[in-house]
Formats: C-alpha cells, sequence, structure tokens
C-alpha cells in the first residue's frame, strides 16, 4: 500500500525538497521516524532558528526549502522567522502538524487553532480536506512559494501520514512555468520618461540580486552614466558597490532622502518600493519637479509606492530591456561617495566596530557572503564592506532581530562554495544564538563575528535621540556569547585588541572558503556614539 507519507515523499524528490529543517514534536513522529536514506534531516534548537536556517537555504539556492514545524507551539515560535522570510522573499514551504483528525472535534491536547495563527505572513496556507489531499497540498505549496516568494502552509493531522494515498490525480501540476517578460509598450514608455529627463537617478533595490540583475542594473546605470544608490535597509544588494557610479545607500528619514533627490528630475526605483523609511520625518517624500517610477516583480510594493509610473514586470529584464532602448548619455560623471568614518589605525584606541569593518575589508575575497545584523554599526559597515557580487550582502528586511546567525548557517548550506561570514552584535546574537549547534552538529563552515558591547546599543542611541530621560533597560556586559557557543558545541575565539584582531584574521580568512566547521570570532567593541539614518 502505498500510504500519504510515501507520496508526499515522492513530491519532495521531484520538488528537490530533500533536505527537511525541523524542530518537531509528537505531531511529526510518524511522518519523519524510519526517514529514507535521500532525504536529508536538519535539526534546530528553536523553531525561529529553523526557519532562519531556511530562509538562507532558500536564498542562496533560489528554490523553496521544506520547513516542517510542531502545532500551536511551533508554529507560535516560528512567527517572527516567518515574518521575515516573507518580506525577505524567500520561499519556504511549511508543513505544520496538527493532532489526529478522528477526534479534533473535540479540541485534544496538542490540537490548534493554526490556520490563522501566522497572521498576513504567509502567502497561501491550506488545511487539506482529507488525507489523501495533503500530497497535492505540498505540492501546490511549492508552487505557493515559489510565485509568492514567501512561507507556504500546509496543516496535516499527525494520522494522515499512514492514509492510504490516493489514485486520482493531485490537484496541482508537476511543474509550473512562469513567464514574465516586459512588455515592450511599457519599456518604450518608460523609456520615453528617461530620455525626455535631464537628470535621472536609479535607485536598486533586492529584487535586483541575481547574476541578471546585476548585469542588467550596470548596463543600465552605464548607459545612462548617471549615479545609483541602493534602497535604505535592503535586505540585498541589487548592484555592485565598488562600481564608478555607485553612490551609496538612501537615507532612510524624508529630509535627507529630499536632499539627495533634489539634484534629480526622475528617479527610477528598480527591484525595490518608493520609498522605504525608518524615523517617521515630516514632509514630503521627494521634492517639487522630481517624478519617480518604481519597477518592481513585486504586487505590494508596485500598488503602494507613491511613484508617477509603477510597472509590474521581473526587474532585471526590464532593466537589460530598458538598457538596449534608452537613448545613451556621455556625462563623464564622477560620482562621489558618502564619506567614510573617520578610523584611528595605530592600535591605539579601544576597538570601534569600524577597526573590525576595516580589518575585515582588507581580507575578505570578493565572492564572499556577508550577513549583517548589527543595527547600531549598520551605516559603517556598508561605507566599508561594499558588496561586489551577488548575493554579497543579506539582512533581514523585516527589522527583527535573530535573522543574522541562522540565516548565515542556511546561507552556507546552499552556497558551500563561497566564504559566508555573519556580523552581528552581541544583543542581535541573543535572539538566535541556538542555531549555533546546528551549525557545530552538521559541520557548516561560517565565520560569525560578534561585536560585543554588552548593550542594546542602537536603542540607547534612539533613546538619546528622543531625549525624554534615561532609558530603564540595563547593559549586559556580564553575558558571554564565546562561553553560550561553546556550550553548544560551536569554537570561539576572543579579540580585546587591533593587533590581536589582525594576527587572527590573517589566520583564519584565507581559509574561509574551505572551512568545514563554524567559529564564533567574539570582539570586544567600545558602543558607538552616533545615531546615522
Amino acid at each position: 500500500m502505498t500510504t500519504v507519507r510515501d507520496a508526499t515523499f515522492d513530491v519532495l524528490r521531484r520538488t528537490g525538497m530533500t533536505k527537511i529543517f525541523s524542530n518537531p514534536g509528537s505531531t511529526e513522529v510518524s511522518l519523519l521516524t524510519d526517514l529514507p536514506d535521500d532525504l536529508e534531516f536538519v535539526l534546530g534548537l528553536h523553531e525561529g532558528s529553523v526557519v532562519g536556517i531556511a530562509t538562507g537555504h532558500a536564498i542562496a539556492t533560489e528554490a523553496p526549502a521544506l520547513v516542517i514545524l510542531h502545532t500551536t507551539a511551533g508554529l507560535g515560535n516560528a512567527v517572527g522567522a516567518l515574518a521575515t522570510a516573507r518580506v525577505n522573499r524567500a520561499p519556504l514551504v511549511v508543513i505544520v502538524g496538527q493532532q489526529d483528525r478522528r477526534h479534533l472535534a473535540m479540541e485534544p491536547f496538542l490540537a490548534g487553532r493554526l490556520s490563522g495563527l501566522a497572521g498576513d505572513y504567509p502567502v497561501w496556507v491550506d488545511q487539506p480536506v482529507r488525507p489523501q489531499d495533503v500530497p497535492g497540498a505540498v505540492s501546490r505549496a511549492f508552487h505557493e512559494a515559489t510565485i509568492g516568494r514567501g512561507p507556504a502552509l500546509v496543516i496535516v493531522p499527525m494520522d494522515d501520514w499512514q492514509a492510504q494515498a490516493s489514485a486520482l490525480d493531485d490537484a496541482a501540476p508537476q511543474h509550473l512555468i512562469i513567464g514574465d517578460r516586459p512588455q515592450p509598450e511599457s519599456v518604450a514608455q518608460i523609456a520615453t520618461m528617461i530620455d525626455d529627463s535631464s537628470n535621472p537617478l536609479i535607485v536598486v533595490g533586492a529584487g535586483l540580486d541575481s547574476a541578471d540583475g546585476w548585469s542588467a542594473s550596470v548596463a543600465l546605470a552605464e548607459r545612462l552614466d548617471c549615479p545609483v544608490y541602493q534602497e535604505s535597509f535592503g535586505a540585498r544588494a541589487g548592484f555592485p558597490q565598488d562600481h564608478r557610479l555607485f553612490a551609496g545607500h538612501l537615507p532612510a528619514a524624508r529630509t535627507g532622502l529630499r536632499d539627495v533627490l533634489t539634484a534629480h528630475d526622475l528617479v527610477v526605483t528598480i527591484g525595490a518600493p518608493a520609498f522605504r523609511q525608518y524615523p517617521f520625518d515630516e514632509g514630503a517624500l521627494v521634492p517639487d519637479g522630481t517624478s519617480v517610477i518604481v519597477i518592481t516583480d513585486h504586487r505590494d510594493e508596485a500598488s503602494r509606492s507613491p511613484a508617477q509610473v509603477s510597472v509590474l514586470a521581473d526587474p532585471a529584464a526590464f532593466a537589460r530591456e530598458l538598457s538596449q532602448t534608452v537613448a545613451k548619455r556621455t556625462v563623464e560623471r564622477s560620482v562621489q561617495l558618502r564619506p567614510t568614518p573617520p578610523i584611528d589605525l595605530d592600535g591605539s584606541g579601544p576597538l570601534r566596530a569600524v577597526h573590525v569593518f576595516t580589518e575585515l575589508a582588507r581580507r575578505l575575497p570578493s565572492d564572499t557572503i556577508l550577513v549583517e545584523e548589527t543595527p547600531s554599526s549598520r551605516p559603517d559597515l556598508h561605507k566599508l564592506l561594499p558588496a561586489r557580487e551577488p548575493l554579497g550582502f543579506v539582512s533581514a528586511a523585516m527589522g527583527g532581530l535573530g535573522f543574522g546567525m541562522p540565516a548565515a548557517i542556511g546561507l552556507r548550506m546552499g552556497a558551500p562554495d563561497r566564504p559566508v561570514v555573519a556580523v552581528v552584535g552581541d544583543g542581535s546574537s541573543l535572539y538566535g544564538i541556538q542555531s549555533l549547534w546546528s551549525a557545530a552538529r552538521y559541520d557548516v563552515g561560517a565565520l560569525f563575528v560578534v561585536l560585543a558591547n554588552g548593550r542594546y546599543a542602537i536603542m540607547d542611541r534612539l533613546a538619546e535621540r528622543e531625549g525624554n530621560g534615561r532609558a530603564p533597560w540595563p547593559s549586559f556586559e556580564e553575558v558571554s556569547i564565546g562561553t553560550i557557543a561553546a556550550g553548544l558545541g560551536c569554537p570561539t575565539v576572543r579579540v580585546t585588541e587591533h593587533g590581536e584582531l589582525i594576527r587572527t584574521l590573517d589566520e583564519i580568512v584565507p581559509s574561509l572558503a574551505q572551512r568545514k566547521s563554524p567559529l564564533v570570532l567574539e570582539i570586544d567593541v567600545t558602543p558607538e556614539r552616533h545615531l546615522d539614518v
């Protein structure tokens, strides 16, 4: 007899989802015991870490990753990470275990009201009517996650797995081909608007972070010889940040944004919305006389952006068509990069985050995947560690902490030939530090650079900015990230001064691509005193 479990495993093989990321419970035992040898199981010690690792894997492989969660507790613990996956456009298929179907009506122990628990963050949720519908639901979830670029949930009662599979067809195609070629008339309309402008500017976003996206954005920028900015708080880079036309990251507050845009009569935003903000600031988003075009394949971005024209299309393909349609300009432009922070490198003062970034920048190869979760020093990281290849920068678009460590693990699993370095604050690390056990257990050779200042420095700076009195939260200098990491089986090195930093990086960095085990590099740094948004 072919069971629902057997049929579902066939779906996993057909779709390539043969790596299972999970923190299971009793409702998943009948699915996971005696797992076939061609399916690989990856355990995380917390559901947030499980989803974070899967998110990194999905980003690296550009394909849905499979997550299995345990009823209400598991899904509830994972909601924040699922929200991050949605905003980071990471396709996930999430199977959530449920109590036995035969007595669900009586709400037995561990029964969950699961369909709405994750709110609006899943791109699709299904509770199959019959056990026999489960394989088709998982197959459809793969397609829904691919189309919606986010988590698709399938809720499965625990007894369904042993039921006899149906001989009828599944309610999902075996293969899905997505066509999204730009319409020639749309390309012509946008090209005319660009040709009619006197001083255009390009803003790129996470939607261009691919080899095709970078190639197309470079071709368009060089055709127009115009400056290129990265969207503020972007999860990924859409343009080589060491290119002569790269001008920096857009400010995340309206006053600074208007200052940047005031010299330009047209802003072409590709692969991003217009415009992501953080603190509220008075006034209009853009100055008078500046028009905005948004080109994105994300429906919500296209519909909510205050633009003269929004185009819903593949941003890389559209940019490529534009680069071959717009008139070539020769401005002989010299873009002025935003100034780098002043850095004292004689080693006499206390270590700062900028010292760490400077030494990393001198050593990291161009194909490094840099994962960022250091809110108080993120602007300096952007200035000193530019993304030089696609997938060179990854961050949590949602803004919630706990993404950096698990995402780095998943990225390294999905892109094992590339060095992966996570730069995280010690406060940030505490939200996902359980994931280090998984890195050690599965021999994931990522480097975790922990900037240890013993506090949530970004919160301190925000409180000072408010100017309403002393913040009530204490520092936590007594917390040792290295000790916790060692307790989870992860090797650690602690650095306290500049010469030690140089010697340690000289030893570690040359073999990053070949590392077979994780390493936590805990670096004592003094808190940053400025807040740059």
